[in-house]
């Protein structure tokens, strides 16, 4: 039995990664993918938790070698999804989630076709801007600088199967889970799951 793969995009301040913790606190059965990343740790961050914090030889090491399912370069710092992860856990019927730029899914999607794209949307650029600005950790040209990233990573939502739109946050994460659970019940999934019931109605 083999897991489902999900992407989930957005640009920086959208809300993605607010939106992704209440996504696996409400659904134990599925399984997020650490990164490895370049940049310094934030306050609060930990090595293994948000992030698998590496120093950039080390993450070209792993480019070199193949041992990464997607990367790319973000803001100045590297990106990457290991690949013996993500492939052993699928293998075991295990879902996973890709929280990962637009990039990485181009990436993810020639090696899992099936993988299931999800990108959230902020309600207006007013309104990320006000939100990377209230963070008070960037400075006025990281914040430009992100915002004009922004726009070019919107540009992708059409390569996306589902969007999603951050207007309400509670609103936003039952339309998150009714992804995960409609694709749990496409008919191919529940025929492979239930194949004993199948086969004794069918």
């Amino acid at each position: 039995m083999t897991g489902h793969l999900f992407i989930v995009s957005a640009p920086s301040g959208a809300g993605k990664t607010t939106l992704v913790r209440l996504l696996l606190e409400n659904d134990p059965a599925l399984s997020v993918s650490v990164s490895h990343c370049t940049r310094a740790p934030r306050t609060g961050e930990q090595d293994g938790r948000e992030y698998h914090f590496v120093g950039v030889a080390e993450f070209l090491e792993q480019v070199a070698a193949g041992g990464f399912l997607e990367w790319a370069e973000v803001h100045c710092n590297y990106y990457g999804t290991a690949r013996s992860v993500v492939e052993a856990a699928l293998r075991d019927g295990q879902d996973m989630l890709l929280e990962i730029d637009w990039q990485g899914a181009q990436q993810v999607r020639k090696r899992f076709p099936a993988a299931i794209g999800i990108f959230i949307l902020p309600p207006s650029l007013a309104e990320l801007e006000r939100r990377l600005s209230a963070r008070a950790t960037d400075s006025a040209e990281t914040i430009r600088r992100r915002l004009a990233a922004a726009r070019e990573e919107m540009r992708h939502v059409g390569e996306f199967d589902y969007v999603i739109i951050n207007d309400d946050l509670q609103r936003a994460l039952h339309d998150l889970l009714a992804v995960i659970r409609a694709a749990r019940l496409r008919h191919a999934t529940q025929r492979q799951r239930h194949s004993t019931l199948f086969a004794s109605m069918l």
